[in-house]
């Protein structure tokens, strides 16, 4: 049988991976697929380095709407990045009735809804292993393995710099800006690395497995986003003497009312799996109704890592190349006339628990007003750590930690809190996770 024919965009880091990877185990990919997936095309601006990738048999363009236009491509793989061009190109490559495997986690949480659509209109697939967590196989493992599931909660680190950060943050009790220059300088973090900081490539992420979980449309605009850059050592060793550890979560959960869908700073309890995943590693924890608790942990990141996800993809549509669209995996797990209008939660509607750090004026009275704000509000106490003053101090640290609770409560009673003269500098909250 004539081998499927892929056409690259872009052969950069993950583009060379995929290269390389299906060269070295093509005989054990055909046996898999039951036909050979070659790489005949390949689009980079920069056609002399590409060349020298691909060498001889593989012909390379600068101009990726060639790729699209050759009749003989049967899979397009975008690996260009972005919201910009490669929009464009993908819906190119579907209206040309290519599938289409992307990488771009950015491109389907922001546009995914006019992808997908497109492509059902079409006949066509969208796959997307590698845009969520690289090489592990947390897509795959919602859209097919955890089928018979109702998803009650993912929370996952998949974002594998700003995991690095923390992780170097603790162990060596440095603030967050003196680890930011170390990871640029080790290449874990991008020269300009607002999207990993700010927490937005973990929401682009958690955005696309909220829409697999719980069957709504991908709404990455309806995402809260907290990055890690307010952080500050002096939290991350409260929080180690309680416990905990202090994480950067994507977190969905089904509640009665909605979804919620959030990116922040996540104190988690030390004796949990995913709290002990350390350096640039990626995991991610799905609670089902009837599986329990599953964790899958791996490289979120990196060359061959992410073209193990790409050519996994490649695979799966090898085999379902010949089957009739409406019998193929729906790209959001649910047929995509049977996705649900359940609302996105509010951040003010979110269910969790708190950590607060207070520096207050060491005298009497001061715990007894401030637990008593918090009782008004109807926020219950779960642990109080009070740092022992230095003689001849006047103030002092007071960490709380509460029960779960409605943030927009929590908040409430933080404003009251901050108000009150004893408390004598900006209040710290942090949110609080079990995962159990």
């Amino acid at each position: 049988m004539k081998p499927i024919q892929v056409g690259l965009l872009g052969i950069g880091t993950v583009g060379s991976g995929t290269f390389h990877v299906l060269q070295r185990n093509q005989q054990e990919i055909r046996r898999r697929a039951g036909r050979g997936i070659e790489i005949t095309m390949v689009a980079d601006l920069d056609v002399e380095r590409a060349r020298s990738i691909v060498g001889e048999g593989v012909r390379v363009v600068g101009d990726a709407r060639e790729v699209i236009a050759n009749p003989d491509i049967d899979i397009v793989v975008e690996l260009i990045g972005g919201y910009g061009v490669a929009k464009a190109l993908v819906l190119e490559a579907i209206a040309a009735g290519k599938h289409v495997v992307t990488a771009n986690k950015a491109l389907l949480a922001v546009h995914g809804s006019e992808i997908f659509a497109a492509a059902r209109a079409k006949g066509v697939t969208v796959a997307f292993e590698a845009a969520v967590a690289g090489g592990i196989p947390i897509i795959k493992a919602l859209r097919e393995g955890l089928t018979a599931n109702r998803i009650e909660w993912i929370a996952g680190i998949i974002n594998g710099t700003t995991n690095f950060i923390l992780s170097e943050m603790r162990e060596k009790g440095l603030d967050f800006g003196v680890v930011l220059k170390e990871a640029q300088r080790l290449g874990y973090a991008e020269a300009d690395p607002t999207f990993d900081i700010e927490g937005v490539d973990a929401a682009h992420k958690a955005t696309l497995m909220s829409a697999l979980a719980f069957g709504i449309p991908v709404q990455f605009d309806k995402a809260h986003v907290e990055g890690i850059t307010k952080l500050q050592a002096l939290d991350i060793r409260y929080a180690e003497q309680l416990g905990y550890r202090i994480k950067l979560l994507g977190i969905t959960k089904r509640r009665d009312e909605g979804i919620e869908l959030r990116v922040h700073p996540t104190l988690i309890p030390a004796k949990r799996l995913i709290a002990n995943v350390e350096g640039a590693m990626n995991a991610v924890v799905v609670q089902g109704d009837a599986v329990g608790t599953t964790l899958y942990y791996g490289k979120g990141a990196g060359s061959e890592p992410t073209a193990s996800a790409v050519i996994a993809d490649l695979v799966d549509i090898t085999r379902l190349a010949t089957a009739d669209p409406d019998h193929r995996v729906p790209s959001l797990a649910f047929q995509p006339d049977a996705l649900a209008d359940t609302p996105i939660l509010p951040i003010a509607q979110v269910q969790t628990s708190f950590y607060l750090r207070l520096q207050v004026a060491d005298e009497a009275g001061v715990l007894a007003e401030i637990t008593g704000i918090l009782a008004d509000n109807g926020i219950s106490i779960d642990a109080v750590l009070q740092r022992e003053s230095a003689e001849g101090e006047k103030q002092t640290d007071l960490i709380i930690l509460t029960h779960e609770t409605q943030e927009g409560r929590l908040r409430t009673a933080e404003a009251k809190m901050q108000a009150l003269p004893t408390v004598l500098a900006p209040i710290v909250s942090l949110r609080k996770e079990e995962l159990a």
